[in-house]
Order: C-alpha cells, then sequence, then structure tokens
C-alpha cells in the first residue's frame, strides 16, 4: 500500500544552517504518528513542508500521491496554540466555518452544507454549546477543541497537529488525545508534542527530529534514545501501550 505521506530525502534551511536536513519518512493510511523533538529542531517546519506552505532546497514530498499544494484540500491543520490570535473577535461557530474555506464557493455565504459540517465537527468535539461564544471567553482546553473542530470541518483524510496540548493541563491532554484516538478510526494522525511519555500511550511509532529524523517503534523507545534527542538526560515514563492504537 502506498504511503499517505512521503518525505525523501528531505532537507529545508532559511538562508543559513539547515533546519531539517536528508529526512526520509512514510506514514501510511490509518497511521496515528507522533513526532518529538527539543525546541528548535525543525518539527513546525516538517509539517509546514508537508503541507505544501514551504518547498524543501532538496528531496520530494507527496500527500496521498501528489503534491502537498494539490492534496492541501484533503489535510486537516491545528496550529501550535501560541500562534493563535484568542482576541480575534469572532465567534466559535465562525472559526469552525473557516475549515470550510476552499470547500465552498468563494463568493457569498457559507452554504446549508458548510454549517451542517461546521455542526458535526463541533458536536464531534463536544463544544456545540459553546458556538456563539466569543474566542476570548474561552479557557485554553477549549480553544484547543475549537481549532481542531475547525480542521476536522474540511472533512480531512490527513490531520496535522502542531503541539495540541502544550499549554493544557493533564486532564485535558488526556481528553484531548482520547478524542484524537477516536478520530484515527477514520483519518491519518501526525501530532508533534513535546510530552515523549504521554503520547507513547496513543501512537504505535515515534518520528524523533533534531534536524535529522529517526522513526521508532513505540515498543522499542527507549531512554537512552531520547538522550540523543534531547543531548540530555531525560526521564522516559513507563507507559502501557494497551490502548494505544494506530487505527
Amino acid at each position: 500500500m502506498s504511503p499517505v505521506i512521503a518525505l525523501r530525502n528531505v532537507s529545508f534551511s532559511f538562508d543559513g544552517p539547515p533546519v531539517v536536513e536528508d529526512v526520509t519518512l512514510e506514514v501510511q493510511r490509518g497511521e496515528f504518528l507522533g513526532v518529538i523533538g527539543p525546541n528548535g529542531s525543525g518539527k513546525s517546519t516538517l509539517l509546514r513542508l508537508i503541507l505544501g506552505l514551504m518547498q524543501p532546497d532538496t528531496g520530494a514530498i507527496t500527500v496521498l500521491g501528489r503534491p502537498p499544494k494539490a492534496a492541501r484540500r484533503a489535510v486537516g491543520y491545528v496550529p501550535q496554540f501560541t500562534t493563535f490570535a484568542r482576541d480575534f473577535p469572532i465567534s466559535v461557530e465562525g472559526t469552525v466555518l473557516m475549515g470550510r474555506l476552499g470547500r465552498t464557493r468563494w463568493l457569498g455565504a457559507y452554504s446549508a452544507t458548510d454549517r451542517s459540517r461546521a455542526r458535526r465537527a463541533m458536536e464531534e468535539t463536544e463544544i456545540g454549546a459553546l458556538a456563539a461564544r466569543p474566542l476570548a471567553s474561552l479557557s485554553g482546553g477549549q480553544l484547543q477543541r475549537v481549532l481542531i473542530a475547525r480542521a476536522l470541518a474540511c472533512d480531512p483524510e490527513i490531520l496535522l497537529l502542531d503541539e495540541p496540548t502544550a499549554n493544557v493541563d493533564l486532564g485535558v491532554e488526556r481528553s484531548l488525545f482520547d478524542l484524537l484516538r477516536a478520530f484515527n478510526r477514520r483519518m491519518t494522525i501526525v501530532v508533534v508534542s513535546h510530552d515523549v511519555g504521554f503520547i507513547s500511550e496513543y501512537v504505535e511509532r515515534v518520528a524523533c527530529l533534531n534536524r535529522t529524523l529517526v522513526c521508532h517503534r513505540t515498543a522499542e523507545l527507549t531512554g537512552e534514545a531520547i538522550q540523543e534527542l534531547y543531548g540530555r538526560p531525560v526521564h522516559l515514563i513507563r507507559h502501557d501501550l494497551g490502548g494505544g492504537g494506530g487505527g
């Protein structure tokens, strides 16, 4: 079976040293892949390359067998919490409807189908009761559910998330990852996370990125491998693989 995401010897730099270098990665349909690494290791850059927002200096990327830009409508994206303006004057429903842009007509109001898809996404993320609330009134966990709902509104085949739980407490983090595990039954998920021990409960493979990339099966991820990735001792929390799944 062909991978839904494939990177072949991809390198990229911002007019300086490589941010990612000679990265080769395949993500299979239905997989739940975690991406970990220290700050500045190229994780967000990797997602933007997959989205086609940036072009690699060398190497090739395909998404669903096509160039990333051509596949963009089939990919949902949840950006980092810190890059989203919470004080923007828009409601929860209005934000989720933005996920239909590119799927709907370019001129005029949103269609009945757009509003139906947005409502379904809000119900799936358990924020239907918040539809009329302004973003500025939401808690961190509620806002993350809004951003996930916005990504779901486009009916994606692939969902990319960049540090979706970086600013929430453990209880909220677990509830969000439980949601993602449910969505993984129908879509491929790639999630960047800072929490090595926690994410290993949910994914079968972890891509360790620090400019270059190495993939490990979760059961094979050792403390030594994490220490080598981060360049300092890191405690790897023991986890139970019984509830994890790749879909």
